[in-house]
């Protein structure tokens, strides 16, 4: 059984070798080691788990690319530690990022950092995770300059799996991923599963990690767009029931309507279009909304408004809340 502080990085891979190889010598650079590290690799072609296998890694090789989901949750089942680090392959970690990271989650169910865009270190990819009633999630401070990053470590939902770390515990009680998001938003979907059952996260401001950022397909690839606009939906048919529903129907309109505009201007429209109908076709609410979802939900929007700049969530204000829009 697990004891200690014993940690294994779970590692999802797709192609992307170089990015990989960048990644595991940050992980051999760590100031408390892991005790293990597994490789999922989703049917690459260029090699890359050969270079898993070379540096020690253990490399679990599946026939076809089954999604970031099925991956993450092959790779945490297979470990044998209290704590699960779950790694994109197009990261890397400061030295401190693991100590950090354990030193601030005694009392924690999951953990996260700082994540710095990798094309500019001065500029952040993001940190935790928030999540508009429209359904629409934003990594908080994405865009932003890290200098005005918060320095205080403190609770927060949802961690994006970008780079965090879960108590393998939490994991088994969440029954990991919920593969059916296959990429894309399953880490929301996670949390919004870590506030129904009570487990809390933290934000550690000073756990860095840098991130390439859609490094295997592209931000606007039609597939990526197509995966994010359906399970947009699917977080909703999941997480509201109908009266959440009907009090949030108008954000949600609004919010999606406004995301596929985004999407049409990087030429992604059909995608989008794709996506949402997919989703429709197995569209059905829940029973029972969570009353913790419903406060997320009113606090999320509020610092959303209060932090997020970019064109998107100022229009989506102004639609929504017209009064209090920036």
């Amino acid at each position: 059984m697990p004891s200690g502080d014993s940690i294994t990085a779970v590692i999802p891979l797709h192609n992307q070798a170089q990015l990989l190889a960048r990644l595991l010598q940050s992980i051999r650079a760590q100031s408390i080691l892991f005790d293990e590290v597994i490789v999922v690799d989703n049917a690459s072609t260029d090699g890359a788990p050969e270079i898993a296998r070379k540096a020690g890694c253990r490399v679990i090789s599946l026939t076809t690319n089954t999604g970031f989901a099925h991956a993450v949750n092959t790779g945490w089942r297979a470990a044998n530690t209290r704590w699960v680090a779950i790694l994109n392959s197009d990261v890397e970690l400061d030295p401190g990022w693991l100590e950090h990271l354990l030193n601030a989650a005694e009392r924690a169910s999951f953990a996260t950092g700082t994540i710095l865009q990798a094309s500019d270190t001065g500029s952040i990819d993001g940190t935790y995770d928030l999540l508009s009633r429209a359904g629409c999630a934003w990594r908080a401070g994405f865009g932003q300059s890290a200098q005005r990053l918060q320095s205080a470590t403190g609770p927060i939902a949802i961690a994006p799996a970008t780079a965090c770390i879960f108590r393998r515990h939490a994991l088994e009680q969440l029954e990991g991923f919920d593969e059916r998001y296959g990429s894309y938003l399953e880490d929301v979907d996670l949390g919004l599963r870590c506030i129904r059952l009570g487990l809390q996260g933290i934000y550690v401001p000073r756990a860095i990690a840098t991130h390439k950022g859609s490094a295997t397909l592209g931000r606007w690839n039609p597939k990526v767009v197509r995966l994010i606009s359906r399970n947009q939906l699917l977080l909703i048919a999941r997480h509201y029931d109908r009266p959440l529903f009907r009090a949030c129907l108008w954000n949600i309109i609004a919010g999606q309507l406004l995301w596929g505009l985004v999407a049409a201007r990087h030429g992604a429209l059909l995608p989008w279009v794709s996506g949402k109908l997919e989703a429709l076709r197995q569209f059905g609410l829940q029973e029972q909304a969570s009353p913790a979802l419903r406060s997320f939900l009113d606090s999320s929007e509020r610092e959303i408004r209060l932090r997020a700049t970019d064109s998107y969530w100022r229009w989506y204000f102004r639609l929504t809340s017209p009064g209090e829009a920036n």
